[in-house]
């Protein structure tokens, strides 16, 4: 390529989810020599602030403001798809459409389930080639059964290739190849999807705890399916063991989860626990904090699409305790870089902190080896290169 070819991401969020910072570091990590990244959002928030911090240009096309306050978890499908396709959303998808010829798109890459629809309908308008980013397991036990079956429709006639951010998410999708169905009109081509796993820069370096009470800590907003009830459950146990260990909980709710916040703050204070947990809020330095944790827990009750935080833990040295589904396998190697237990096993997630606290030494040599690792396989220069091996190839085949 002779020109620098752009790559405009669309995302309906402009709050900093996993997803949101996952593509702030992808964008920012691009060789600029070959693509221009440019970012639309759906909603202006902190997410604007981060990526125009960043010297990434970022404009924002208001979406109705009924669309964006529905949550995955509470879509219908046949209303996900009369909501996509109502009235009033077809001018915003007109509307995207012109602001990606405006800016002479080479490529759409979309970064969230409303982004992949709107955004891709309104790329596919505009004759540009159309990337699905998949960040979320499209299955029964993450999103309503209808929402389920018509994003697997969605993703085999929308986009012209999927990305997904790990193997287990991939699996979701159910996307017939051309290796399975020459003949099946639904086929789609194995050659146009792709695993890709999010990686991380230079941000979480690897420290030894500071002297002092051993601290535990979980990281990630504050929601039913990431566990913090588990969690707590675990601490009362060990610090029975331990009765030293401090817990720290760092996250805040997102998406009208306060409800659940406040059960697991009044749950903290029915066990006991107040004098030894520590409910940090939603905090910029999670790389400061992570530095001080003994031992990072995981505790997601239902597979994690990929598992952000637990490659945060393993990149900065930390033993990790992890659930075991989704994509944390992929992640974690069990006995060598952390310990997988079963989700929504407290005892199971208990014993495994335990047996880390009481041998320092075993814990070092884990943290150590998925330190490793992550420097391996889990880098974000990776990410960026697997993905604009991908760019080059839809680039050529246009």
């Amino acid at each position: 390529m002779t020109d620098r070819a752009t790559i405009v991401y669309l995302d309906h969020s402009s709050k900093m989810s996993g997803g949101e910072i996952a593509l702030l570091n992808l964008a920012t990590h691009l060789d600029r020599s070959r693509f221009d990244p440019v970012v639309g959002l759906f909603a202006d928030g902190p997410f604007r602030a981060k990526l125009e911090e960043a010297g990434v240009e970022t404009h924002v096309i208001p979406l109705d403001p009924e669309m964006l306050s529905i949550r995955k978890d509470t879509l219908d499908g046949q209303g996900l798809m009369r909501g996509m396709l109502r009235a009033r959303n077809l001018p915003f998808m007109w509307r995207v459409r012109s602001f990606l010829k405006q800016r002479s798109a080479s490529i759409v890459h979309t970064n969230s389930l409303k982004a992949d629809l709107l955004g891709g309908i309104a790329g596919r308008l505009a004759g540009v080639p159309v990337i699905w980013h998949i960040r979320d397991r499209i299955a029964e036990d993450y999103l309503p059964g209808p929402a389920v079956s018509f994003l697997r429709w969605g993703a085999r006639h929308v986009p012209h290739f999927v990305i997904a951010n790990s193997r287990a998410t991939m699996n979701t999708l159910q996307l017939p190849s051309s290796r399975q169905s020459a003949t099946d009109v639904a086929c789609f081509p194995s050659d146009r999807i792709g695993v890709v796993h999010d990686g991380l820069g230079d941000t979480f370096k690897s420290t030894e705890a500071s002297a002092g009470n051993p601290v535990v800590g979980l990281v990630g907003r504050i929601a039913p399916w990431k566990g913090q009830h588990v969690f707590l459950d675990a601490a009362t146990i060990v610090r029975k063991r331990f009765p030293e260990v401090r817990f720290q909980i760092v996250g805040a709710p997102l998406f009208g989860e306060h409800d659940y916040e406040q059960r697991v703050r009044r749950q903290c204070t029915e066990l006991g626990l107040d004098d030894v947990v520590e409910f940090t809020g939603f905090r910029e330095d999670v790389a400061d904090l992570i530095a001080g944790f003994t031992v990072l827990v995981h505790a997601s009750t239902v597979p994690e699409p990929f598992g952000q935080v637990v490659l945060e833990g393993m990149i900065a040295g930390k033993p990790v305790v992890a659930t075991r589904g989704g994509g944390v396998p992929e992640i974690v190697v069990e006995g060598e870089t952390g310990l997988l237990v079963p989700m929504g096993d407290a005892e199971a997630m208990a014993d495994a902190i335990i047996e880390l606290l009481g041998d320092a030494d075993r814990a070092r040599a884990m943290g150590e080896a998925g330190r490793r690792r992550a420097l391996s396989e889990f880098t974000i220069e990776r990410t960026a290169r697997q993905v604009e091996a991908i760019y080059e190839r839809l680039l050529g085949q246009r």
